[in-house]
C-alpha cells in the first residue's frame, strides 16, 4: 500500500465516520423534533446567542423531507450538509468498488482552492453573513 493510498483510505474512513455520526444526529434530532417540537443548540444555551450554524440540523431535516425553500430559509448550510451526507458516501463507495481515487483528488484540489487567501476570506464572510442572518431571524 502506497503512502498516498494510505492517506486516501484514512480520509475516506474519517469522512464516513463523520457522516455516520451526522446521520445519527439528524435522525436523533428529527425524532426529538417530532416528540418535543424542538432541539437545542449548546452554543445558544450557554451564550444565549445563535451560533453561525444555528438551524443547520433543522434545515437538513427539512431538506430530507423535501421542504427545500423552508430549508434554505432556516439555514442555507443545511442544503449543503444534506448534499454532502448523500453524495460523499456514494462517491467514496464508487472509488472503492472501481479502485479509483476521484474523490480524493477532488478533495485535494478543493483543499488547495479553499486555502487561497481570497477564497478563504470570501467563505469566512459567507459564514459571518449567515451568522448575522441567524441573529436577524432570532434563531
Amino acid at each position: 500500500m502506497t503512502m498516498l493510498s494510505n492517506k486516501k483510505n484514512k480520509l475516506y474512513y474519517f469522512l464516513l465516520l463523520l457522516i455516520s455520526l451526522g446521520y445519527t444526529w439528524v435522525f436523533y434530532s428529527w425524532n426529538k423534533i417530532e416528540q418535543e417540537g424542538k432541539i437545542g443548540c449548546l452554543f445558544k444555551k450557554i451564550t444565549t446567542f445563535p451560533c453561525p450554524s444555528c438551524g443547520t440540523t433543522r434545515a437538513t431535516i427539512l431538506g430530507f423531507k423535501g421542504e427545500w425553500l423552508s430549508s434554505v430559509l432556516m439555514n442555507p448550510f443545511g442544503i449543503l450538509v444534506g448534499l454532502i451526507m448523500i453524495l460523499v458516501p456514494v462517491w467514496i463507495s464508487y472509488d472503492w468498488i472501481f479502485k479509483k481515487e476521484s474523490f480524493f483528488q477532488f478533495y485535494k484540489r478543493a483543499e488547495k482552492f479553499i486555502s487561497q487567501k481570497y477564497v478563504a476570506s470570501f467563505l469566512i464572510l459567507v459564514v459571518l453573513l449567515n451568522w448575522y442572518w441567524n441573529f436577524k431571524k432570532n434563531l
